[in-house]
């Protein structure tokens, strides 16, 4: 017997070693810490159906990992240290019909050991083998023969696929199941015991599949089809053609078009194309990608149509992501990009790696919105992943921008009309250390045109190819489920009946709360790197220079503070301290040392300084909260605790909206004081009798990290001071929203100027629309009849806590303008 068994393993070992001379792999989860196996419990891995390729491939990964084995006394055993299964086996052979598949001998042994030996528990990892990941499309017989869909593969076919897809084998290990568990309430049943587990492995690798593979996808030509022939579209044809006086025929073929403008045509042979193409640049551009909370997709993506939601700093981003999750064992998503990258050669490639485009604006034309909105109706209602960037464009300043409701409105509509199919939205943050369009970026907050995109324009960004953009990182933040937003702003939702064209009152208000919840979830999930720091701290020294010891010490201080009162569990902080950052950024080229016996002085020149706001304020809104506590002792040597709480949760809304903090209204007092403990705790501030608290004295370290700290958010507290100044020098009932949003942002120009402030975004016309319509929000201010704004005197008490934070200086270079006394 021995015999035999030795020469069965010997013959598995040469089949083995054949087949990978061929063979590649992608393997995700293969490690003890990965799956968080018990190494004092026996491990069974299970495949779903019965193969003798895919038994090969799992023994080699598990050999080749050195993961954990089986007991001698478990039923199942392959070879002298580990054990694994098949769920189903095939009945039928090479010329018969296959039948149904069975549960393995192996599987109902297990069971039955499970059943017999209860004061054993034995972990059964599931692992999931796909020979290529291909959509299933039905314009290609070859590629469907060739493709691993969710159909079982025959032997002739399996090898077939083998041949053409096997240098892409994708294996991902999941987390173990608990046989205890699973069959312990089925003790005197074997056969209910095993449908249970059978039924919970077969519910996994459904799940799997579905997230590695997608939904099936229909040929495009038929969805474009299926388009112009909805209900919705066909009114909006009649609709159109009654307004227009344009024959029906007509106005069916425009539908069609739109239609065929719009449609992605996901291609597998160009997703691997660009996953080659972009393996090679990101190596070559970038110092590596760092991925983080990826379980987060992972789960999501099994049971729900996923939407992705990213920020967007860099036209990379688009690739970035799907090159992530393709890598991840996720199949990509289909990507809503801007009609603008549909130009020649571009566009194509990007519609077949599953981008569909959408034009700028399409208010004026509801034909083509009503072809886009049932065109994403069954991207959603089909289970697809879609990916789109809620900030509609991208990012110049390195902050989050307001969120756009357009594409929020039709998902939130199209889950109205079908919500089977539950949608959840994954934010992603992804985090430059130095984004390729940098420089462009300046040249237009500077006031240059736009470059519009080309293909020659794409030419001229080859040429960058050869610098170093530093790391990226793309951190997953927590999946927000709609169903449990719409449940919070209308409970009765479902109660409704819902059609492509009905809007409920409470729609305007539940895009409203998603759209905040997705952009402060993404800033909670913030990548911090060396780069963000350095310019952070520099960019708060008057003269944007620091003797770089002093300049490390104050960083690993401001980075114990990030760790002192964590602002979410998805921020990840940049590895090493100070020094390596002051070193990192050096060789980035992006600040300068300048030599001196004392001391060398690390400083930001040219259009560097101004580049550094872009990375400053990516993580701004970390720090906006103790920097605001700061700022408060800028005139004032102490102030009572109830003081500074007070004035800063007045502040506290604004910032919120601006910056997108993750904080409710309801919790900010005590967050607010539990930082304050922290700056205590830290020697920041100082605890004084009668309840007071203090800063430092003038001219010590603790004094200095005070005043640096205030600065990383003064300039947003003296914006706001601007906009309430000049609302006051004209008076209540004296100028309108739209005049004060104009005045505001032509003092601060000035002030940018005559203060040498290097923040783009000091000036920026957007930002006080936005702080003016939250005083009217919060009631602040109000608006007559004539559109003119009308406040009332607790405006100029709010003015009066704002010279708190403003020196001398620029109270009086507001003063000067807006005539105001002192």
């Amino acid at each position: 017997m021995r015999f035999f068994l030795g020469l069965r393993s010997l013959i598995l070992t040469l089949f083995r070693k054949i087949l990978f001379l061929w063979v590649r792999t992608d393997v995700s989860g293969n490690s003890v810490e990965a799956l968080g196996v018990d190494p004092e419990k026996p491990v069974c891995y299970v495949l779903q159906y019965s193969s003798l390729s895919s038994r090969l491939v799992l023994e080699q990964e598990v050999l080749r990992a050195g993961l954990p084995g089986a007991e001698s006394s478990l039923p199942v055993k392959n070879g002298p240290n580990h054990s694994f299964f098949f769920l189903y086996r095939r009945i039928g052979g090479l010329f018969r019909r296959r039948q149904t598949p069975v549960p393995t001998s192996e599987f109902r042994a297990l069971v039955r050991h499970g059943l017999e030996h209860s004061e054993q528990d034995v972990q059964i990892v599931p692992v999931s083998l796909f020979w290529g990941r291909s959509p299933d499309k039905e314009k290609s017989l070859v590629k469907l023969l060739l493709s691993d869909t969710w159909s079982v593969a025959g032997r002739l076919q399996k090898f077939l696929i083998i041949m053409v897809h096997g240098r892409s084998t994708y294996v991902q290990f999941n987390q173990p199941l608990s046989l205890k568990q699973v069959i312990d309430e089925y003790r005197h049943s074997e056969e209910r015991a095993n449908r249970k587990l059978a039924r919970i492995l077969r519910t996994h690798f459904r799940r799997v599949r579905q997230a590695v593979l997608g939904p099936d996808l229909s040929h495009r030509r038929t969805l474009v089809g299926g388009l112009v022939r909805t209900q919705a579209v066909k009114e909006a044809i009649r609709e159109t053609a009654r307004k227009d006086d344009i024959p029906p025929e007509k106005v069916r073929a425009k539908a069609y078009k739109y239609a065929d403008e719009i449609a992605a045509s996901m291609s597998i042979v160009t997703i691997r194309f660009l996953e080659v193409v972009l393996s090679w640049l990101w190596n070559r551009i970038y110092n590596g990608i760092a991925i983080n909370n990826i379980r987060v997709a992972k789960e999501e993506a099994q049971d729900n149509a996923v939407v992705y939601v990213p920020c967007h700093r860099s036209h990379i981003d688009y690739l970035l992501l799907s090159y992530v999750l393709y890598k991840n064992g996720l199949m990509p998503p289909h990507i809503a990009a801007g009609i603008n990258l549909n130009m020649p050669i571009v566009g194509p490639i990007l519609r077949r790696g599953g981008a569909f485009f959408m034009r700028r604006s399409f208010r004026d034309n509801p034909l083509y919105a009503t072809v886009f909105n049932e065109y994403m109706h069954v991207m959603f209602s089909r289970g697809y992943s879609v990916e789109y960037f809620v900030e509609g464009g991208r990012s110049r300043t390195g902050r989050m921008l307001q969120p756009r409701p357009g594409m929020l409105s039709m998902t939130v509509r199209s889950f109205l009309r079908d919500h089977r199919k539950p949608i959840v939205f994954v934010p992603v943050y992804i985090g430059y250390e130095k984004v390729m369009e940098g420089r462009s970026y300046l040249g237009e907050l500077r006031g240059k045109k736009k470059q519009k995109e080309s293909v020659f324009a794409i030419a001229k960004t080859v040429r960058k190819l050869s610098n170093s953009f530093g790391q990226v990182a793309v951190n997953f933040g927590e999946a927000i489920p709609l169903a449990e937003v719409l449940n919070e702003v209308e409970p009765s939702w479902r109660e409704e009946a819902y059609d492509s064209e009905y809007r409920p009152k409470w729609l305007n208000q539940a895009v409203s709360e998603l759209s905040n919840r997705v952009a402060s979830s993404i800033n909670a999930s913030v990548a911090v790197n060396p780069i963000g720091m350095t310019a952070t701290v520099l960019l708060g020294t008057d003269r944007l220079a620091m003797d770089e010891g002093q300049l490390i010490r104050l960083m690993d201080q401001y980075a114990d503070l990030l760790k002192a009162f964590p602002y979410a569990d998805t921020i990840t902080l940049p590895e090493g301290s100070g020094k390596d950052w002051v070193e990192y950024c050096e060789n980035m080229g992006l600040i300068t040392r300048q030599p001196q016996k004392l001391g060398d002085i690390i400083a930001l020149e040219g259009s560097n300084a101004i580049l550094m706001t872009y990375y400053r304020n990516n993580i701004q809104h970390l720090f906006a909260l103790p920097s605001l506590i700061a700022s408060l002792f800028e005139n004032k040597n102490s102030l009572r605790r109830d003081k500074i709480e007070f004035l800063a949760s007045v502040a506290y809304p604004y910032l919120k909206s601006e910056l997108f903090l993750k904080y409710d209204a309801e919790e900010i007092d005590g967050v607010i004081n539990q930082w304050i403990d922290v700056l205590l705790a830290k020697g920041l501030l100082f605890e004084e009798e009668d309840d007071r608290i203090s800063r430092p004295e003038e001219g010590t370290d603790a004094m200095l990290r005070l005043r640096v700290l205030s600065r990383f958010i003064i300039q947003t507290l003296e914006r706001y001071h601007i906009a309430i100044g000049i609302l006051r020098k004209y008076g209540s009932g004296k100028i309108t929203a739209g005049e004060l949003e104009e005045q505001s942002t032509l003092l601060a120009e000035r002030m940018s100027i005559l203060f040498g402030l290097n923040a783009p975004e000091f000036f920026d016309k957007t930002l006080f629309r936005n702080f003016i319509a939250n005083m009217q929000h919060n009631g602040v201010i109000t608006t007559d009849d004539d559109g003119l704004l009308c406040y009332t005197d607790g405006l100029d008490e709010v003015a009066e806590d704002a010279r708190l934070v403003l020196s001398v200086e620029k109270r009086q270079a507001i003063q000067q303008v807006t005539m105001l006394g002192a």
